[in-house]
């Protein structure tokens, strides 16, 4: 019997699927890296837009606490502090986030903590026992704060009222009494100079890698070329969606290039609060790097339905969707000489810093 060419073969080259093939290659094995799009990267793919270093899939901002973890990235491209600070337009009017004593002063006038503290207080609508987001959010900021920078935001994310929405997807509401604009609170913050594609590409190094090659074209083929199978695609899918699909919340993304202008909004990140506006985030990439160049770039962030169209991006934690995972998780932790990893495979949002201190 012919040997498989290869140790692992690697199925997508999002930041899990390269973080293990640059690990495995380090200890000798060799890796088949297969991703049915035309582009390495996943969501963290970067492409340069006249001159400018763009995130296709929406803003990506590495962090961590580690300084092990910093140290590693930063061995595989130069990253640059970024401290991310977004503002919020609600109705044309701005705030700053997360919520701070800025935010506060904005939309009560208070100027000092203990004045912020009580004006909350008073503010909030208590729930024994919260069962939805609704009552969650209302239970921790208040009505004003909910309101203005919570319901309509959410509601678009998720395609859902807040009151249909499960607690569990807001869990911490960062409420800060001091006057920091700063929206993470991990010690090391940046961005690569290479742009994220480059970083992907590096950690790549070694690996056999073939764009548009879908999986699923010839699972059979591919399985008897490698040792193991390293998927991050569906879980559903793997299993031809055996116990039903698994639900997830998607985003269109609408790009446009103003060649006159400068600087549109004056800020990387804006948020849209209210439900009217169409789209979340409104995106302006020259300032990650901060871009010396004529012209700017702006993407918008629509949310929608996952189907065909739109690549699933964030999984929806209902008790329904969570209780059908495990069903497909059983299967999965039976499957021989394939692991299962990364936000798809584990039906499970991450963070970037989340998939590379798996491996560091």
């Amino acid at each position: 019997m012919t040997r498989p060419k290869y140790d692992y073969l690697i199925v997508g080259s999002g930041l899990y699927g390269s973080m293990f093939a640059h690990t495995a290659t380090l200890q000798g094995k060799k890796c088949l890296v297969i991703e049915k799009n035309n582009h390495i990267g996943g969501f963290c793919y970067t492409e340069n837009v006249h001159g400018i270093e763009v995130h296709k899939f929406g803003a990506h901002i590495f962090r961590t606490d580690s300084r092990k973890v910093w140290d590693f990235v930063n061995g595989i491209c130069e990253f640059i502090p970024f401290v991310n600070s977004p503002i919020a337009n609600y109705q044309g009017r701005i705030y700053n986030l997360p919520f701070n004593m800025n935010t506060f002063n904005q939309l009560f006038g208070v100027t000092t903590p203990e004045a912020a503290f009580e004006v909350i207080e008073k503010d909030k609508v208590v729930f024994d026992n919260p069962k939805s987001l609704e009552e969650h959010c209302l239970s921790v900021v208040g009505r004003k704060i909910y309101e203005t920078l919570i319901k309509g935001y959410t509601e678009k994310q998720w395609g859902k009222e807040c009151k249909e929405l499960p607690a569990s997807i807001m869990k911490r509401i960062p409420v800060r009494y001091t006057f920091d604009n700063n929206y993470f609170n991990e010690r090391y913050q940046g961005i690569p100079k290479c742009g994220y594609t480059e970083f992907v590409n590096r950690l790549l190094i070694g690996s056999d890698v073939w764009i548009k090659n879908d999986f699923f074209d010839d699972v059979d083929w591919f399985r008897s070329i490698a040792k193991e199978v390293v998927y991050t695609g569906p879980i559903d899918k793997f299993y031809d969606y055996k116990y039903g699909k698994l639900d997830y919340r998607s985003v269109k993304f609408k790009e446009i290039y103003l060649p006159y202008i400068d600087n549109q909004q004056g800020n990387a990140v804006m948020n849209f609060t209210d439900r009217d506006t169409s789209y979340t985030r409104r995106i302006e990439h020259k300032h990650f790097l901060k871009t010396q160049c004529n012209g700017t770039v702006l993407s918008y962030e629509i949310p929608c339905d996952y189907n065909d169209e739109t690549p699933p991006s964030y999984p929806i934690p209902t008790e329904e969707n969570l209780s059908k995972y495990s069903r497909y998780k059983e299967l999965a932790d039976k499957e021989p000489n394939v692991i299962f990893g990364g936000r798809l495979a584990e039906y499970r949002y991450y963070s970037m810093n989340d998939i590379i201190e798996q491996f560091v």
